[in-house]
């Protein structure tokens, strides 16, 4: 039996409207639904033509967030690596790692405004005849 496919992943946040606009300015990630029940409200958000669904969650109850690390980040694609990055930073991300070059391809880690590990991954294309391009 298969599972069908990955529909999103949640973040827990502690300022939403931050949050929200980080995403947005950041990445263009825009609202997709917005869900109220008693004690917490999240707000999906994704990119335009991609399925998959970043939730955003907030308690309205008050409590207290505690901050784990057993988690991964979140992986974006994107194809200038730098331009990426550099929006981000703009937006209130924090620098971790910045880009390196690895065997076919270049990564980049920074923590969103409530430190959330976000990893950009930009694939480069592989030279297989004389003049081509990336």
């Amino acid at each position: 039996m298969t599972v069908g496919r990955i529909l999103f992943t949640k973040f827990v946040v502690q300022d939403l409207p931050r949050a929200l606009a980080f995403y947005d300015q950041a990445f263009g990630f825009t609202e997709r639904n917005r869900i109220a029940l008693p004690g917490m409200e999240e707000v999906l958000i994704g990119l335009p033509d991609d399925p998959f669904t970043l939730v955003l969650y907030h308690h309205t109850d008050g409590r207290a967030l505690v901050r784990g690390d057993n988690y991964g980040p979140l992986g974006l694609s994107t194809r200038d690596i730098q331009a990426a990055w550099d929006r981000a930073i703009a937006a209130g991300a924090t620098a971790v790692r910045p880009p390196e070059d690895l065997p076919g391809m270049r990564i980049a880690f920074l923590d969103d405004p409530e430190g959330h590990t976000i990893e950009l991954i930009q694939y480069l294309r592989e030279k297989t005849r004389e003049g081509a391009s990336e």
